[in-house]
């Protein structure tokens, strides 16, 4: 006996379907499959996508790696401007003490003493001033965390080696000015006005 039967059709609509890899390194692979299926078969493309964390996750990486290179940099031309500005006081600093730097010379001081003596003060210029940078560095995130409900996290290894850089800077930048007023010519030096 042959009967009739009838045929129903259901329409249903994803939101989402998760695939699993077994191998990590078949990502890129399956992902790149997946949209070649969905371009084949579905005529709508600009309402699907395809989300692969592995490659969201490269994609952070990439970002932070502009991110450090882009803080990097105004880090360093910082540090520049800082050396410069220290250079310039301790050559102000210089001018301002020839009589000084001569009178020493005429007393027995040698070249060693007056270079020493200049790079002292630029190193103290410096720490000085790495001094206030890490006071602040901690002062800001933890003022942050108190009235605000954003938290921060402190790292305490970074902040012996930016006083290090600091203390450096001033050595880097100090040597010229000291150098300068060291092969001043005593003679000159006490004839300075």
């Amino acid at each position: 006996m042959v009967g009739s039967g009838s045929f129903s059709l259901e329409r249903n609509q994803l939101s989402e379907i998760t695939l699993t890899v077994s191998d990590e390194n078949m990502v890129s692979e399956t992902a790149a499959m997946a949209r070649h299926l969905l371009k084949g078969t579905h005529p709508k493309t600009s309402d699907i996508e395809v989300q692969v964390p592995l490659e969201l996750l490269h994609q952070a990486e990439e970002e932070k790696r502009i991110w450090n290179l882009v803080l990097g940099s105004i880090a360093g031309i910082s540090l520049l401007v800082g050396g410069i500005g220290i250079m310039n006081i301790m050559l102000a600093t210089v001018t301002e003490r020839t009589r000084e730097i001569g009178i020493r010379r005429a007393l027995g001081a040698k070249r060693i003493d007056i270079t020493v003596q200049f790079l002292v003060e630029s190193v103290v210029l410096s720490a000085t001033g790495g001094l206030l940078g890490i006071f602040f560095g901690i002062a800001v995130p933890i003022a942050i965390t108190r009235f605000s409900d954003i938290d921060s996290y402190l790292q305490w290894w970074p902040m012996p080696l930016t006083f290090l850089i600091s203390v450096g800077i001033g050595v880097l930048f100090g040597v010229y000015p000291a150098r300068r007023a060291a092969l001043m010519d005593p003679i000159e030096a006490l004839r300075h006005e």
